[in-house]
Order: structure tokens, then C-alpha cells, then sequence
């Protein structure tokens, strides 16, 4: 899936966000908890040791809680194929390192008081089809051979646990590795140089578009190796719009 950060309108979130991809801390972490219609959620918990007989479920070091930025910049509501951040009930500056996509219109998360306030700071921009596979996970009822929740198997805060296999094995655990392509732009001799993290073994797409509403027109396609790359447009005389995207 890919999804776009709000970084101009919920800047600390965005920052927060991105400070524990940086760091490794969402490395071999998993989705904790599944709703179907409702939440899938994750950066909690990882495992560690993965792959051996040796796994373990540690929980994810946390840096301070952030400030609540429901009401800075534009406001977005917790809609489907949003990205927010979880906090704790009755405290609304307390989120951490948790998250979740939205499954519906949830906007009864958005409500003003210390329950919800919900930040959302990004959404799908490619990828709905994986979030639609999660949303019809079934409850386990001890017949089903794939795609369950463990709901009210184990104890909290894995009583709504997604596995892909009703066995408590790593591999069955729903890993979600998340990278940056943090994509820039800069002022090269010869045009304008975008650089970028790229998706190894996947084709990543270099476009541009001259205006808005946006017509994108292919400046280069890649196969990615998963380093930094970069492009120099030296056809930029005029302004244009940059962005990368990766065909999964």
C-alpha cells in the first residue's frame, strides 16, 4: 500500500511518524489488532528473533507522547483508507507509536472530546485492494483454515488478533514493513535532479505535471534496488511537479 503523509498540515505527527520508521522501531512489527469494518491497527509490538524457534513478541520502545493535531492545518476525518494515530482513552495528547487505517467512515472519532480527537495524517493513495482483504478477516470460530481473528482468544491487548493461519507461529503474524521514498527535489547543473528511496525489485515511475489538476506524463522508469536513486530533468526550463510511484 502507499500511503501520502499530511506533513504540511500535522507536522509533529507526521515527524512522529516517520522518527520510528527512521529508527527501526517498526522493523518486523505487525498488525496487534483487526476490526473488520472498522480498524486494523499496528506499531506496537514487533517480533524479534523472527524465523526461528527463539521468536518473541517484545513491545515497541516508545518516545514521549506527541500533542493532539486534530485542529492544526486541514482537518481530516477518520474516513476510509485514512491513516491515524491510536492514543489512549481520555487523553487526547497521548499517542505514541500506534496507528491505524480506517475500514469505514468513522467519523464519530473525530467527536471533541478526550475519547476521541483522532489525528489523521495520511491516506491510501494506492493499495485499497490490501486493505479490502483485511477488512473481511473473519472472527475465528474454530472451522476457518485462513485470514482469522483471534477475537477473545488471547488476552488483551491481542483479543482482536489478525493471523493468516489459525496457529500462533510467527510467520502467521500480519507483518507490515514500512519504508520511506522520500522523495526531493533540488537545482542540478543541466535541470532539476529527484532523488529517492527505491522499491527494490518493483518498477518505480519518475512523472511530472506542469498544473493542477495534475496530468502526470512518465519522465523515467526504473527497477529499483532498493538505494537511494536519482534523475535529472533537464527538460525543466518551466515549472513542474514531481512524484514517484512504485507499480506493485
Amino acid at each position: 500500500m502507499e500511503v501520502e503523509l499530511y506533513d504540511q498540515d500535522k507536522p509533529v505527527t507526521v515527524q512522529n511518524f516517520i522518527r520510528y520508521v527512521q529508527t527501526g522501531a517498526y522493523t518486523n512489527m505487525f498488525a496487534h489488532r483487526l476490526v473488520p469494518g472498522f480498524v486494523i491497527q499496528g506499531g506496537g509490538f514487533a517480533i524479534t528473533n523472527r524465523g526461528t524457534t527463539n521468536w518473541q513478541v517484545a513491545a515497541i520502545s516508545t518516545f514521549p507522547p506527541i500533542t493532539n493535531e486534530f485542529g492544526v492545518g486541514r482537518p481530516f476525518s477518520n474516513v476510509y483508507g485514512t491513516i491515524a494515530m491510536a492514543k489512549l482513552g481520555g487523553n487526547t495528547n497521548s499517542a505514541t507509536s500506534q496507528w491505524f487505517f480506517n475500514f469505514a467512515n468513522n467519523s464519530f472519532l473525530d467527536a471533541p472530546d478526550s475519547n476521541n480527537f483522532f489525528v489523521v495524517f495520511g491516506h491510501i493513495v494506492k493499495g485499497t485492494n490490501v486493505l479490502n482483504i483485511f477488512n473481511h478477516f473473519q472472527y475465528y470460530n474454530g472451522t476457518q483454515s485462513s485470514n482469522i481473528v483471534a477475537h477473545q482468544i488471547y488476552a488483551s491487548p491481542f483479543d482482536d488478533l489478525p493471523l493468516l493461519f489459525p496457529s500462533l507461529v510467527d510467520s502467521n503474524f500480519v507483518f507490515v514493513d514500512v519504508t520511506l521514498l522520500q522523495v526531493a527535489v533540488k537545482s542540478v547543473a543541466g535541470g532539476k535532479e529527484i532523488s529517492w528511496n527505491s522499491a527494490a525489485g518493483l518498477t518505480n515511475v519518475v512523472e511530472f505535471t506542469t498544473n493542477f489538476p495534475p496530468a502526470w506524463t512518465t519522465l523515467v522508469r526504473t527497477n529499483g534496488n532498493g538505494a537511494r536513486s536519482a534523475v535529472v530533468d533537464g527538460a525543466a526550463s518551466t515549472r513542474r511537479f514531481y512524484r514517484v510511484r512504485v507499480e506493485y
